[in-house]
Parts: C-alpha cells; structure tokens; sequence
C-alpha cells in the first residue's frame, strides 16, 4: 500500500549572487517522488532573485537558470494542487541535486535567506 508524505530539504543563501549545490537523499523505502514545491522565508527574493537547476537520480527535471517563480506557489491555491507534478517519478539512487542560483536585481537588495524544497513523495507501507 502507497502512502503519501512530504519531505522539506534547506539551503541557506548566504551571499549575494552566489551559487550552492546541495545533494539531498531520499529514505529508502520512498518509491516515487510526485511533485515539487519551493518556498522561502523571503518569498520575494526566492521570486525575483533564484534560478536553479533540479536533478532526480542524476536525471534533470528542471534545467540551469529555471526561474525560482515558476516553482512557487501562492496562498490563493488548494493544498493538494501546490505542488509542481512530476507523475510519479521513480528515486532511484534516492538523490536529489540541488543548484540554486541567487541573481543579482536592481530593486532587490541581497539579505541572507532559506530556499526550502518540499519533495511529495510516496513510500511502501505495511499498514
């Protein structure tokens, strides 16, 4: 039996302009990632400032400089349809990439934030 549940991965962006490259690893018993989601504690320079580049399993899903906004989602929206869909892609080694880019915006002034990525997942249970 399938049962959903939601995993959240950090970044902290430091710098301004600066790029991270994080790996994330998956439990061991999640047997398909269902979507994605990005959110930040400064919303609005995840939005206007953040591009990244998204690989599961060593497979890219969202190519260098894909626009952070594009991967948000806004209070306005249900719950369940927050997530970007990714149909049920299968872990894998388990691992997610992370690279985020903070871009440099006349109008935005650079302070330190947190990129979260929230990964809708499915695992096998027993129950």
């Amino acid at each position: 039996m399938l049962k959903p549940i939601k995993k959240r991965f950090d970044i902290e962006v430091t710098d301004n302009n600066q790029s991270i490259t994080k790996s994330f690893e998956l439990d061991k018993n999640i047997v398909a990632v269902n979507g994605l989601l990005l959110t930040s504690d400064k919303d609005d320079l995840l939005y206007y400032r953040g591009a990244q580049k998204i690989e599961i399993n060593g497979e890219e899903y969202f190519p260098d400089n894909y626009e952070s906004k594009l991967l948000m989602s806004g209070i306005n929206v249900a719950p369940k349809q927050r997530y970007y869909d990714l149909g049920g892609v299968a872990p894998g080694n388990g691992t997610i990439k992370l690279t985020y880019q903070d871009k440099e915006l006349l109008g935005t002034p650079f302070v330190p934030y947190r990129v979260s990525l929230y990964v809708d997942c499915s695992i096998e249970s027993n129950a």
